[in-house]
């Protein structure tokens, strides 16, 4: 069988660190988008020869088609686009500048709908593909401080469901993921530091634990492959059941 080819975007740290070793060890070739090169390269040479990187800031919308005709020169295909990378602010709603708002939105939600459109007009043209889009607890309830978070995480939600309506006729089945909380080396410091914080996070998930990154890799494995083949337009809460908590 010919070795699928995956694009994961934050791909060397965090979520996207686990998700491109995730892939790597299911035996598809991965390449990592990200600005920080000297991680991409550390990541690439710790996989190895089934991962590769791209140094791309994601902010410079005009740099992705040529970003993304390079991965096509160089393997030929692309068959999975995971829209990983991003960036937060926890900042009262008061404020938050223009700025700052707009900053959120450019990285999380502009760069998303340019790299998938990109990846979207390859995929076409081979007739199948699966894009899986990362959104956040943000987009499911309230949580103070991440006003600009939350808009881009619900704009994402609501881009997976209008991207699957139209791509899925073409091959292309789009899905998102929505992770709870996870324990990251950023969470854990986070929360760790501000105990009423993480015992309101543990007592409203019902599982009573904190996720792992692996735990949102296989997700993302599932629904790009072969196995979710009539899976599309979902949002799925990967979070022991904190969306649901009580």
């Amino acid at each position: 069988m010919k070795t699928k080819l995956a694009i994961v975007t934050g791909g060397a740290a965090g979520l996207g660190l686990a998700m491109s070793t995730k892939f790597v060890a299911a035996g598809i070739r991965t390449v990592m988008i990200g600005r920080n090169e000297a991680a991409l390269k550390a990541t690439a040479a710790t996989l190895g020869e089934l991962c590769s990187y791209k140094v791309l800031d994601l902010q410079k919308l005009d740099a992705i088609p040529a970003c993304i005709a390079e991965i096509v020169n160089t393997f030929g295909q692309i068959d999975i686009l995971i829209n990983n990378a991003g960036i937060n602010m926890k900042k009262d709603f008061l404020e938050v500048t223009d700025q700052d708002f707009y900053n959120i939105i450019q990285t999380n939600v502009l760069s998303v709908f340019a790299i998938s459109r990109e990846v979207s007009k390859v995929m076409v043209k081979q007739g199948q593909g699966a894009i899986v889009n990362i959104s956040s607890m943000a987009a499911q309830y309230g949580i103070p401080k991440v006003i600009a978070y939350t808009a881009a995480k619900s704009a994402i939600e609501g881009m997976t469901k209008a991207m699957a309506v139209e791509l899925s006729p073409l091959g292309i089945r789009v899905n998102c993921i929505a992770p709870g909380f996870i324990k990251t080396a950023m969470s854990s410091k986070a929360l760790d530091n501000d105990p009423e914080r993480k015992n309101k996070v543990l007592s409203r998930t019902p599982m009573g634990h904190l996720g792992l990154p692996e735990d949102v890799a296989d997700t993302a494995l599932y629904l790009s492959s072969d196995a979710a083949k009539y899976i599309t337009g979902t949002i799925l809460p990967v979070d022991g059941g904190n969306s649901i908590g009580f």
